[in-house]
């Protein structure tokens, strides 16, 4: 009977020569696996700003160096996947590709940098303080700090609440134009959610106008009946609004005059803090 054979002793040489080759294997991949046409997309998009909101195709394709045929492309694209609206010949950017930015912020930096300013505030206060960002036609809680008391807010992080008929929707809203708050208006009629929900496009249009002017928004129980709010924006380092800081109380605990007062100022506060933090994790 044979004897049992041992496992094979390689030579050193060889086992470093191929642990050298599968290094090369593994450089070669970064390069491999690049994908030019999504870099060409996302070169795209980055040419639509403050300076350039919207463009035709050959304004695109001569700030990209692209070929109008891929620009075309690109564009239609973005188009169909509801990132951009095509208005007779010129594309501009919609509010969905805020998503993007939106998925990283709240995963990883917006709740955790609202919180400890959100707790200051209600203790100022002493109502639940909340941060909220848009998701299409809906405002969601993504920060809360509660306040323990007999009546408190039913709103927790994850609740999701119609834009326009809250404080935290309506800053949102006032981050848009005009033009663009009418079509998100059109495509998203208010419900008469209490007797005090305003509906009217033309006077909700001036109401948001008016909220991006001021810098804040105050809602009276147009969510709730008994429930009045107070909300103020919270902007990336490019001015972009981004995010929203809310207070909420009963309509007989605080006056309209009350919580322009006591209120506002500390929410106002509270978000150009929140604002500085961002501003300083995001460099």
């Amino acid at each position: 009977m044979s004897p049992t054979r041992g496992p094979k002793v390689e030579d050193p040489a060889e086992v470093v020569a191929l642990d050298d080759a599968v290094e090369e294997i593994d450089a070669e991949v970064p390069r491999r696996a690049f994908v030019q046409s999504l870099e060409r997309g996302l070169q795209v998009l980055r040419v639509f700003d403050v300076d350039h909101p919207e463009m035709t195709l050959s304004d695109v394709a001569k700030l990209t160096g692209l070929d109008r045929a891929a620009t075309r492309r690109f564009l239609n694209t973005f188009v169909e996947l509801g990132y951009m609206r095509l208005d007779g010949r010129l594309f501009s950017l919609k509010p969905k590709l805020l998503e993007l930015g939106y998925a990283y912020l709240s995963a990883l930096r917006l709740p955790q940098i609202s919180e400890p300013h959100l707790k200051l505030l209600s203790e100022q206060v002493h109502e639940s303080s909340y941060v909220s960002i848009a998701d299409d036609e809906e405002n969601v809680c993504v920060a809360h700090v509660p306040v323990r008391r007999i009546w408190t807010a039913t709103i927790t992080v994850g609740t999701r609440l119609p834009l326009l008929a809250t404080g935290s929707g309506r800053v949102l809203l006032a981050g848009l134009g005009d033009d663009k708050v009418r079509d998100f208006l059109k495509r998203h009629p208010v419900p008469q959610i209490t007797p005090h929900t305003q509906r009217e496009p033309e006077k909700l249009v001036a109401e948001i106008a008016k909220i991006r002017t001021q810098g804040f928004a105050f809602v009276d129980q147009e969510l709730e009946e008994g429930l009045r709010v107070v909300a103020a924006p919270v902007r990336n380092p490019g001015g972009q609004v981004i995010a929203a800081v809310s207070v909420s109380t009963l309509a007989g605990s605080y006056t309209a005059e009350g919580i322009m007062r006591d209120m506002l100022p500390p929410v106002l506060r509270c978000a150009a803090m929140i604002e500085v933090d961002l501003t300083s994790v995001m460099r």
